[in-house]
């Protein structure tokens, strides 16, 4: 059990690149962590990482041993689980990572933790391009598509992507009838975090017509935050019909260049393949994909 549980600590430090946030994770002190990695490494007769005050990096013998080692406890992971689904109750920790959409996600993940309430989340609600098995996260909620074959995937639904704005603003501005007309117009773009690109409004056009020019009023790396300026008459937003689902109904908001337009969103379910599918992650994987609601019509 000593050496399952020093195991433990390595892949959790090769994890977090950190002994402090490795400690954290443990229960124990960065000091503890150190010097557990420094015996394991005497016993070893190799050094597992390269230290320097900035940063812990994997040795490329230890970047050996870390897949070994995720294999192991994959294999106890999977006893302890034959061992839970005995008892019939999923439980323990599940690491997730979802984009920063409150109002879709959460009321799914608060659905869940009143269905399973011995299952605790811990969720990182944010934009950035998570690495699934680097970062040790059981399972991420990512829209697009996806082509890494060290992941296993179900997608969990889809919807359509508009040109919208508030009547107020078309009134003041005017409608624009064709995308080449945005270009004398107010635009709130979206910027993808994790690579800096801004989102491209991908309209069907003729063959020699060019991408149109969009007059950039605000650029963000939120959608809620680019819905809320839209709703104050800032400007033309590009969203999911989801995120403005009753703004459309109620009026708030209009759907313009509807004839130029026609791509959709796809939300994926996003998990390790070559990890054992635990209980816990089984449940919440079919879960999430019975009762997200994503809307596929507007």
């Amino acid at each position: 059990m000593d050496s399952l549980s020093g195991i433990s600590m390595f892949v959790t430090v090769a994890e977090t690149r950190s002994f402090t946030k490795a400690g954290a994770q443990l229960g124990v002190s960065s000091s503890a962590v150190g010097k557990g990695i420094a015996r394991m490494e005497e016993r070893l007769a190799v050094r597992l990482f390269h230290r320097s005050t900035r940063s812990i990096t994997l040795t490329a013998e230890g970047a050996l041993f870390l897949e070994r080692c995720r294999r192991i406890l994959s294999e106890v992971e999977a006893a302890e689980a034959e061992l839970s689904e005995m008892s019939g109750t999923p439980s323990g920790r599940l690491r997730v990572s979802t984009p920063q959409l409150t109002g879709l996600v959460m009321p799914t993940l608060t659905g869940f933790m009143r269905r399973y309430p011995d299952i605790a989340l811990e969720i990182d609600l944010s934009e950035r391009m998570v690495d699934i098995i680097e970062e040790g996260y059981d399972a991420v909620i990512r829209t697009g598509t996806h082509h890494d074959s060290r992941l296993a995937s179900r997608r969990i639904g889809a919807c359509p992507q508009v040109v919208v704005a508030s009547p107020g603003y078309l009134a003041r501005h005017g409608t624009p009838s064709h995308p080449r007309e945005l270009a004398a117009h107010h635009c709130l773009l979206h910027k993808f975090p994790a690579t800096g690109r801004i989102e491209r409004w991908p309209f069907k056009l003729a063959a020699d017509e060019s991408e149109p020019q969009l007059k950039e009023r605000m650029t963000c790396s939120t959608v809620e935050a680019i819905t809320y300026a839209l709703l104050q008459g800032e400007g033309i937003a590009f969203l999911p019909t989801f995120i403005i689902e009753d703004e459309l109904k109620d009026g708030r908001l209009d759907i313009i260049l509807v004839d130029y337009m026609e791509q959709t969103v796809t939300f994926s379910m996003l998990w390790p393949a070559s990890r054992y599918a635990s209980p816990k992650l089984r449940v919440f994987i079919d879960y999430v994909v019975q009762n997200m609601r994503i809307s596929s019509t507007y």
